[in-house]
This record gives structure tokens, sequence and C-alpha cells, in this order.
């Protein structure tokens, strides 16, 4: 998934800040502020749970999309709305999520946005009872959770930059990553025995209800009564390193421009597979149970994203470069999921259609060991506010296919938006194969601001 591209191991990139003699130092000061190992295993702890609930309360929204739409009378235009309505919120505070776990520590971030999105989404049932138009109700709604959700994984990233000693991040990566898998994983299982049983509102009641006990938690016993550090209390340092970091010239860098538009086509991809899955098997399948084709793929992508790791030191060990890892992982998120893909443009049954898409579900996991931990390889030292920045991009594209998928459902048919997302794979896969590189290119930023 999108979302889930998490943050692996550097390789000692962060070993560059240490007793240099120019006085060198990283902006984030990472490596005095680290986690007592007790603490780490905790917030690992929490960092999965809370990645499974956000998307519990994601995807609700699919999972209940077409009792929703006969509820209401929604077309499939105005479902696309509907779905498409989370991402504009949710592209809009990447960067601001990310400059702000940079400023403030992720740890607040995350849980102040937590207790947030956990009432919006036990709010959405009675969105419905509005005066307003369902559809526009329904979207406002979808636009704040995006809005508050937007921060999570920048946030995440910016606290393992902070906060985690390298040797350990890609532990707590790949563990606090599989959630969305996990989140998934229950929403589509639990989520489709409540809506048979209760109907679609008791999702959106169970999810909020239970991250609002996530945020209770954390601030019970991980938070309350803690004081951020001074550095990350001293707004003057990060702001001065943010406010000068030259987002367009960084930006001019081909890794950088490759590493972002692979993440954004990626991103586009995972986005409207998320939306409108459950949908499609409704429609093709209207005979099938429901909790197997919400449960089964995901059950592989949990799978499968435990694996990325392993085939990231296998390789490794193997004797290849940080770069042909990186890219040999992207290939298989962007490049043979595609062919899965391309299967499902015509018809084909059941059993082989679920047998595709949780092929292309479970190879895309590849992508959190390719493009997304390519951030903290590039530039460790800005990485939550470009994480930010690479979400926001492909949260954009997600706007944009979510919702114009709904049009071609509507005037055509699936196999048309399945051609889509393999030509947008193959074109994003090509431009980071071509450009994409694991050199850092922010030391020569980060020496201009801090040698004395």
């Amino acid at each position: 998934m999108a979302d889930c591209r998490e943050l692996e191991n550097c390789n000692n990139t962060f070993d560059l800040h240490l007793k240099t003699k120019n006085n060198y130092t990283e902006p984030s000061q990472a490596g005095k502020h680290l986690w007592p190992r007790p603490l780490a295993r905790k917030w690992t702890l929490m960092l999965l749970l809370g990645t499974s609930l956000l998307y519990c309360a994601r995807m609700a929204m699919p999972v209940c999309a077409v009792s929703m739409a006969a509820t209401f009378h929604w077309s499939k235009t105005e479902m696309g709305l509907v779905l498409g309505g989370f991402y504009w919120g949710y592209c809009l505070t990447q960067i601001l999520g990310g400059h702000a776990s940079d400023k403030v520590g992720g740890e607040r971030i995350l849980f102040f946005s937590t207790a947030s999105w956990a009432v919006i989404t036990a709010a959405t049932p009675l969105l419905g009872h509005f005066q307003l138009h369902s559809v526009t109700a329904m979207t406002l709604g979808r636009f704040l959770m995006g809005l508050l959700q937007g921060v999570f994984y920048p946030s995440v990233s910016s606290l393992c930059s902070q906060r985690v000693v390298e040797e350990e991040r890609p532990f707590l990566i790949s563990l606090a990553g599989s959630g969305c898998y996990l989140g998934t994983l229950v929403v589509g299982g639990a989520g489709s025995l409540l809506l048979d049983w209760y109907g679609w509102e008791m999702v959106f009641y169970a999810t909020g209800l239970l991250a609002g006990l996530w945020a209770v938690i954390v601030w019970q016993y991980l938070l309350k009564g803690q004081l951020l550090p001074k550095n990350l209390l001293s707004s003057k340092v990060s702001y001065r390193s943010f406010s000068r970091f030259r987002w367009l010239g960084f930006l001019k860098k081909r890794p950088v421009c490759a590493m972002v538009f692979a993440h954004m086509c990626h991103g586009g991809t995972s986005y409207t597979l998320l939306s409108w899955l459950p949908a499609f098997f409704k429609d093709s399948f209207p005979d099938a149970t429901e909790w197997v084709y919400n449960l089964i793929p995901w059950l592989v992508a949990l799978l499968c994203s435990l694996c990325g790791g392993y085939l990231t030191e296998f390789l490794s060990n193997r004797g290849y470069c940080r770069t042909s890892v990186r890219k040999i992982n992207q290939s298989l998120a962007m490049g043979l999921s595609s062919v899965f893909i391309l299967l499902l443009c015509s018809p084909i049954s059941f059993p082989s259609t679920l047998l595709s898409i949780s092929a292309v579900l479970g190879l895309s996991t590849f992508s959190s060991s390719g493009v997304s931990v390519n951030v903290q390889d590039l530039a460790p030292s800005y990485a939550g506010a470009l994480y930010g920045f690479m979400n926001m991009c492909s949260a954009f594209m997600g706007v944009v296919l979510v919702s114009f998928s709904g049009y071609l459902i509507e005037m055509r048919s699936y196999a048309l938006v399945f051609s889509l997302l393999t030509l947008l794979n193959i074109t994003g896969l090509g431009c980071f194969l071509l450009l994409g590189d694991t050199k850092r290119v922010d030391l020569e930023d980060n020496l201009r601001l801090t040698v004395i």
C-alpha cells in the first residue's frame, strides 16, 4: 500500500554527523534523544496498533460503500466522489505533518490527529441524517478524515529519525508498517460480519471507538507527564533548517524526482485498488461471500509485507549495492504486479480473480523496501517533510484516479481502470529504474546551515 511504504535501515547514513572537524551536526540531533529499549518496544506495539486502526478507519468506507450506495441511491460517479473526498484532505496536511513532527516531535502529532479522526469516524453515520445532500455530507466527512490522517506517516518517518537507534529501525518500521495490512484485513473480515449483522453504521462506530481507546492509552501511559527534548522545543533550529531548505533546487535532483514520481504512481494505483476493489467484487461476482474477497487478499499482503526486509537482507548479503536492492524491490512492487493487473482486464473466474488480486496486493508491499525507504537514503535530515511531500503528491494522484475511476466504471467498465493502472505503474517504475539512486543529496544543505 501507498501509505504503508515505510522507512528501512539507511546503512550508517547518520554516522556522517558525528564528531566532524567542522562541528557539523544534523539539525535533528537524532542521536541524543533516542528511546530506551523498553519504551521503544512499547511504541513499536502502539504504532502497529495505530497503523492498523488507521487503515480500519480508512477502509471502512470502501467496505461499506455498496451498502451505503443502496441506502442513499448513489451512482458510481457519486461513489467515486465520496471515496475520493478522503484524498483531497489527505494531500493537504502531508508536508505540514512532517514539518510539525520534525519541530515538536511525532508522538504528540500522532496522538492529537488520532483522537480527532476517531471522533470523525464514529460520527460518520450521523452525517447521513443531516439535511444536506448525502453525497455532500459524506464527502465532507471523508475530507476531514483525510485531513487528519494525512499527518500520520510523515510523523512516523520523523519519529524514527529522532527516536530510534539506526540498527533497530528496520524491525520497528517493518512491524509497524505491517499494521496497514493487518488493519485492512481486520476491517475486511470483522467489518464484513458487522455489516451483515448490524448494518454499515456499526462498522464506523466500532472503528471510531477503538481508535479513541488507542489515543487514551497512548496519552495515559506514554505521553502524560513527558517533556519534549530541548532540541525539539527550540523552534529556531527546526524552522531555520526547514525555511532555508531549497525545495526547488532539491527537487531538480534526478534521484529525488524519480523517487517522488514513482511513489506518486504506485500510490495512485494502491489508492484506487483500496477504494474500488470491494465494489469490483460485488459487481462482478454478486453471489460471492463478502468476507472471502475482503479478507484473503489482505492476508496475503500481510504475509508478503514481512518478506521485504528478508529479501533486502538476502540481497545485501549477496553483495548487491543499496541502489540495486531498492530497484529490485520496486520492480516486484510495480512491474510484476502489473502483469497480474492486466489479467483482470478480461473476464476470468472468481478464483482466478481472487488469486490475481492477492498477487497484486502482495507484490505491492515490496515498495516498502524500495521507493518508500529511499527517502531515508537521499535525505534523512528532512525525512519527515520530504516524505510528507511525497505522500502529498501520491494522495493528489489518488484524488484524481479514484474519482475518475468512478466515471470510467459508470461509462465503460472496470477493464479500462485496470489498463490505466498498469500504464501508470510501468511509467513510474521505468522512471525510477533509469534515474533512481541512493546517494545522499542533503549534505550540502546541512553543511551550509550548521558549520560554525
